[in-house]
């Protein structure tokens, strides 16, 4: 069963609601896991589509169950993310953000949409679905770890039973064609973790600095060391980034201070680099410290694993798109992003896949601001198709996990 074909003209007629949302959501851009207004505005976009609906505990999370007329006890999750990012909008769109200091630069507000859409399609073909649907929408993204918080509260299970797949979706204001799809089958973006450094020293006059223990100049030496340390310590291709930025120490040009702090984000593709990275930058660190006659505080702090795509789930992906939108229409992913993301830890659960969606407004991909720009703009048209995608995976996934269902109690019987 498809609803591409039965539901075609539905999805184009939703482009204008669609666009309404969406500037909605983007001019009262909200941060962090407390979006009040944006949980609001959610309730009323989907208050009529029959969802069970269940709101966070401690986050401003909506999450929304749609129970299918042919349901076994399976159930497949959709996912968006609804935080915006600390960024003071510059994109010139009539519709920019109305609040000072937040902007949706990361598209975040599309995503919204597109999954209040997929709803809205699913519903009008709930008696016909094989199964229930999970609509998780999920505050902090963007560094604050909400997609954990969601789990710790019971989204998996919202349905009854856990979630038997999840699929989550990304636009691009540059890199990937207009409307075009891309994913990969194992991991597609990198973990991330920061480090957090402090080196101390013994202060003194500028003009004496063997009279002092500079801080600084370790602090130097010691982010040198680390990027020696990713290219002769690490595989390359398992690759490490370590990039340094925030760095700070010292009030007056003549006056060496007792302390200086560095800290760095990391990304790592595997779980062996992201278990190893901490305790080598931490030895590294220490060593160059010790040659300087300093102390130093090393504090490795891990955030999101890796994302990692079920490869049969990557591959249903790319066939879904190619058999509802033509096969030019998707473009495999060559290499993972060094980006990170949480619904990592959605696949680290439940199969699944994440995947991407071109938005960019203009054909010049390479000079297109990317996303979390200032200039970051999206184009509205795209919005039509990540909602019937979202809603083609959700009812084929159904569909294909009855199948195996089947298959599997019919070899358990007897013959």
């Amino acid at each position: 069963m498809t609803i591409s074909g039965t539901l075609g003209s539905d999805v184009a007629e939703l482009g204008p609601e669609l666009t309404e949302l969406r500037h909605q959501l983007h001019r009262r851009p909200e941060i962090g896991l407390q979006l009040p207004m944006t949980q609001e505005t959610l309730l009323e976009a989907v208050g009529d589509l029959g969802l069970e609906l269940t709101l966070g505990k401690s986050i401003t999370s909506v999450t929304g169950v749609l129970r299918g007329g042919r349901s076994t006890g399976t159930a497949v999750l959709l996912r968006a993310d609804m935080d915006a990012l600390p960024v003071q909008e510059r994109s010139g769109e009539p519709f920019s953000s109305e609040l000072d200091g937040a902007m949706h630069a990361c598209g975040h507000d599309l995503h919204m949409a597109m999954l209040v859409g997929a709803a809205r399609l699913l519903a009008a073909q709930r008696d016909s679905l094989a199964g229930d649907i999970v609509f998780m929408f999920q505050p902090g993204e963007e560094g604050w770890d909400g997609a954990g918080t969601m789990i710790d509260e019971g989204v998996l299970t919202a349905a009854g039973p856990a979630v038997s797949a999840a699929y989550g979706m990304h636009v691009r204001s540059n890199k990937t064609p207009n409307g075009v799809f891309t994913t990969r089958g194992n991991t597609m973006m990198s973990s991330s973790s920061k480090l957090k450094v402090t080196v101390r020293g013994r202060g003194g006059h500028g003009s004496s600095p063997h009279s002092a223990r500079d801080p600084i100049a370790a602090a130097a030496e010691m982010i040198t060391a680390l990027q020696t340390m990713v290219t002769r310590r690490f595989d390359v291709f398992d690759p490490v980034v370590v990039t340094v930025g925030v760095v700070s120490g010292g009030t007056a040009a003549n006056i060496i201070p007792d302390t200086a702090e560095f800290q760095a984000t990391v990304r790592t593709f595997s779980a062996a680099t992201g278990d190893a990275i901490g305790g080598l930058a931490t030895a590294v660190c220490q060593g160059v410290a010790q040659v300087h006659g300093l102390d130093v505080d090393v504090e490795h702090v891990r955030e999101y694993p890796a994302t990692v795509n079920d490869p049969d789930h990557a591959a249903f992906v790319a066939d879904v798109v190619a058999d509802v939108f033509g096969p030019d229409q998707f473009v495999p992913m060559e290499f993972p992003e060094p980006g990170s993301e949480d619904f990592s830890r959605v696949l680290a659960a439940v199969p699944g896949s994440y995947l991407m969606l071109g938005a960019s407004m203009t054909e010049d991909l390479a000079g297109a601001p990317s996303n979390h720009s200032p200039l970051a703009r999206f184009d509205d048209a795209v919005m039509t198709r990540g909602a019937l995608l979202h809603a083609e995976l959700a009812v084929r996934s159904l569909e294909r996990l009855g199948a195996q269902t089947a298959d599997q109690e019919s070899r358990r019987s007897p013959s």
